[in-house]
């Protein structure tokens, strides 16, 4: 019996022994399965190993020591051949033995490089020291199916000082010349530092003349800038009143163009209402004024027939009885007549006696209309000059004066002069005796 055993893209699985030929069985993502007992089971990874190679104190080509860190990654390369001597260097190895064997190569040959090149090489061209030892270590480290995939230095130091001066001399020819190289030195620092105040007081004074120019220039320029923007600025402004103006002018012209229309729209509202209003008028006033003057006409026809023929029935009416009116004034004129030719006839006959006797009939009367005014009078009180006189002869002087200021007014109402007429009478009826005795 055996297992079944798995393995991810990232490690190799190694199958030995068992019931095969011998041969060995590498899976690489995949599965495989091992006898109990006679098959042997190994893992090597195929990740990617950081390493930090370490060369401390390594003599230059100058003798200079330094001591050099760098950044290697490498991994294991998957085709089969290479994976094979892989396979026999590593294989039951841990990861850390894996590495101490990688970096102790690549150390190895670190140190032999550090050997042929001069401190400046290595410290201002790193890349190309980099470069150096892939070059050269690859060889080695791939004859043991490993790949470097990057080589960087991290680090170059020294215990001198070295670096800290380049552009000297070796160390040690510094360290054994040191009073007559800082003699030299010394004297070159002031020619130099005296040439170099010189060059740098030129360099000042034309820098100075320089950044004069540029900033004249530049304020020269500053200027035309100043103006062409302010020009521009300016045109700009003018552009944008214009433009503003033909917008207000347009927007002028669209207000116009609404109020006409709105006005239009208005008019053409106040015609529909005209129009409304006259057929309103129409169905309110005139057909009503219409009705009712065809009503009037009617009743006024109607009254006015009415009117004729009650007028006309009025006037029959007024005709029978101003006839019968007529006949009856006829009749009583007649009768009135014949009255008064009766009367006349008695007069005849009878004479002033007749007269007398219808004056006599007429006195009660007007005796009563001169008293209907004294009926209404409590008290009558008579004043008469004569001081001397009793109240009853007041009363009767009174009285007769009033008779006798009766004739006069008979006289005024009937146009009969009763004094003559009395007297007329009184001889009349003295002669009546003696005409009939002459008869």
């Amino acid at each position: 019996m055996g297992n079944v055993h798995t393995v991810g893209p990232n490690e190799a699985l190694v199958i030995s022994g068992g019931c095969s030929s011998g041969a060995r069985k590498v899976i690489i993502g995949g599965y495989g399965f091992a006898w109990w007992l006679v098959s042997d089971i190994k893992r090597l990874t195929l990740e990617v190993l950081t390493l930090e190679p370490v060369c401390n104190d390594v003599e230059t080509k100058q003798g200079v020591a330094v001591s050099v860190s760098a950044v290697a990654q490498v991994k294991f390369l998957t085709e089969r051949a290479l994976l094979e001597k892989a396979m026999e260097q590593f294989l039951g190895k841990s990861t850390r033995e894996i590495q101490d064997v990688i970096v102790q190569t690549l150390e190895g040959h670190l140190r032999a490089i550090l050997g042929t090149l001069t401190v400046e090489e290595i410290y201002k061209d790193r890349e190309k020291f980099a470069e150096l030892v892939r070059e050269v270590a690859s060889p080695d480290v791939g004859k043991m199916g490993v790949e470097i995939l990057s080589f960087t230095i991290k680090d170059i130091a020294d215990k001198v000082g070295y670096l800290d001066s380049l552009g000297k001399k070796r160390t040690a020819e510094v360290k054994r010349d040191a009073d007559i190289g800082v003699a030299h030195a010394k004297r070159d620092a002031g020619i130099k530092e005296a040439e170099a105040q010189r060059r740098h007081m030129d360099v000042k004074y034309a820098a100075d003349t320089e950044i004069a120019d540029a900033k004249r220039g530049y304020e020269l320029q500053k200027a035309q800038f100043d103006q062409e923007i302010n020009t521009k600025k300016a045109t700009a402004e003018l552009a944008y009143s214009l433009q503003a103006a033909k917008v207000q002018q347009s927007i002028k012209q669209e207000n116009i163009q609404i109020e006409v229309i709105e006005r239009r729209k208005q008019i053409e509202v106040e015609e529909q209402e005209i129009i409304r209003r006259q057929y309103e008028l129409e169905a309110q006033v005139r057909k009503p004024a219409d009705a009712d003057k065809f009503k009037i006409e009617t009743l006024a026809q109607a009254q006015r027939t009415r009117t004729i023929v009650s007028a006309q029935a009025e006037a029959e009416a007024i005709k029978l009885i101003g006839a019968a009116e007529a006949a009856a004034i006829q009749a009583k004129g007649i009768a009135e007549a014949d009255e008064m030719r009766m009367k006349a006839a008695a007069f005849k006959q009878y004479g002033n006696a007749a007269i007398m006797n219808m004056v006599l009939e007429a006195l009660p009367k007007i005796a009563a209309e001169i008293a209907a005014p004294l009926a209404k009078t409590d008290n009558i009180v008579l004043l008469s000059g004569d001081s001397n006189a009793t109240s009853a002869d007041r009363a009767t002087s009174e009285i007769a004066r009033l008779v006798g200021q009766l004739p006069p007014a008979v006289q005024a109402i009937t146009g009969v002069d009763l004094t003559k007429t009395l007297a007329r009478l009184a001889s009349g009826s003295a002669t009546a005796p003696a005409a009939t005795a002459t008869r």
